[in-house]
């Protein structure tokens, strides 16, 4: 039986539409983080990108992301090494660190509904919208106590 290109293929060398399929979906990436200066420690928050559709849990606007929300982060190779917010269920991070995708992947059950079923999306736990709150003093309320 042959394996599969995330155990085979490195990073670098993965097709677009590989690199694309090891998301798995969850929208933790499209999460507001809070980031203490003074300790460099990753607050999580319950606030969606202004472009985070919550009940699809995808980006509306996915092609023009990047245009549109001048603080989103587009993953790659390199940076999925070093961002320190990427949550430890992440498969970017994951197969960058040699490990293996967790059953509910998409890749692995065949469905991408398993990451909701499992609870590791964001699927019905936004709480606000970046539109919706005023001030950053706002995201306090919507602070997660959680590593995601």
């Amino acid at each position: 039986m042959e394996k599969p290109f995330w155990k085979t293929t490195p990073l670098e060398a993965m097709s677009e539409a590989q690199w694309e399929s090891l998301c798995d979906g969850c929208g933790k990436c499209c999460l507001a983080k809070l980031e203490d200066e003074d300790t460099g420690e990753i607050h999580w928050t319950s606030v969606g990108c202004r472009l985070f559709d919550a009940s699809l849990c995808s980006c509306s606007d996915y092609a023009n992301r990047l245009a549109r929300v001048s603080d989103c982060v587009k993953l790659t190779p390199r940076n999925v090494r070093t961002i320190p917010w990427l949550p430890s269920t992440c498969a970017y991070r994951l197969v960058a660190e040699g490990r293996d995708l967790a059953g509910w992947h998409p890749l692995v059950s065949g469905s991408r509904e398993t990451v909701h079923e499992a609870g590791i999306s964001m699927r019905g736990r936004i709480t606000a919208s970046e539109d919706d709150l005023a001030d950053v003093d706002d995201y306090f309320d919507h602070m997660l106590g959680e590593d995601l």
